[in-house]
């Protein structure tokens, strides 16, 4: 896993012209929109992942 993961597009506007900012760790700045936001990563679901393979049509 990558030590940073940066965001492809900005929350607000959708343009990809992002930089980081230097707030700290995962803040970033939009050029085009000149708005800063920050990415945090809040944690795993308790529930995890489950998958639903029982009924329905198949494609």
């Amino acid at each position: 896993m990558s030590e940073r993961a940066a965001p492809f597009h900005c929350p607000y506007c959708g343009e990809e012209d992002l930089r980081p900012n230097e707030t700290g760790h995962g803040a970033w700045e939009c050029a085009a929109c000149n708005r800063a936001f920050q990415l945090k990563f809040l944690g795993l679901l308790a529930r995890g992942v489950q998958r639903n393979d029982v009924g329905g049509e198949e494609i």
